[in-house]
């Protein structure tokens, strides 16, 4: 199986699911799309992530992006499941689980990595551009619960980079600064970034979010 990589198409999959039968590419249509895996059902730092992720269900649509979990165990087990995280969680899941029991999505996403565990799948995540093209991956340990903000904080850059000639600075945050492509010379800079510009060295150029009145 050949590793995915940045800017590779996901590869689509048909899957039962705690919402039924899916295709993954029908399940996204024109949406952004973040998967994520878990190593098992009934585990508590999951049980915690899935429960985040309902609770930022609104944050998700306003940046239209659909979210989707994955874990090696089946339907019956994820209903039971979430009934136990929408509880302890104080939420609904609102988006489906796959059931991968035979691990053939987990092993087209390679989310299995042998030398961490041989059966459970990895934390992983994928976030999915409208054109299917996957434009971020990070892999967290079975022990480490991810960060959503940070999540979300990359589809805002991800979004605001596919149609601005930008790129965000470490820890920003939607609102603040961005730096000037490389690509694009001062001259052009002025007539594209009308709210101005400053040259902190000709290589780094900051200008206020374009995308925002």
């Amino acid at each position: 199986m050949a590793t995915l990589r940045l800017g590779d198409k996901a590869p689509n999959f048909t899957a039962q699911t705690s919402e039924g039968e899916i295709d993954f590419y029908e399940y996204l249509g024109d949406s952004w799309g973040i998967l994520f895996s878990h190593p098992a059902d009934y585990t508590p730092v999951c049980t915690t992530e899935l429960g985040t992720v309902a609770k930022y269900k609104d944050e998700f649509a306003k940046r239209n992006t659909k979210a989707i979990a994955l874990s090696v165990d089946g339907v019956t087990s994820h209903k039971g499941w979430i009934e136990d995280i929408n509880e302890t969680q104080n939420t609904k899941v609102n988006f489906p689980i796959i059931a991968d029991e035979d691990r053939k999505i987990s092993e087209l996403y390679d989310m299995i990595h042998p030398n961490a565990d041989a059966t459970l799948t990895v934390r992983s995540v994928y976030i999915i551009a409208p054109d299917k093209s996957i434009k971020l991956m990070i892999t967290y340990p079975a022990s480490t619960g991810r960060n959503f903000e940070e999540l979300l904080r990359v589809i805002d850059s991800l979004q605001l980079t596919a149609y601005h000639k930008v790129a965000t600075p470490a820890n920003w945050k939607h609102g603040e600064d961005v730096v000037i492509s490389p690509a694009v010379s001062n001259e052009d800079a002025k007539n594209i970034f009308t709210k101005g510009f400053k040259e902190v060295k000709p290589y780094l150029r900051l200008t206020p979010q374009p995308n925002l009145d």
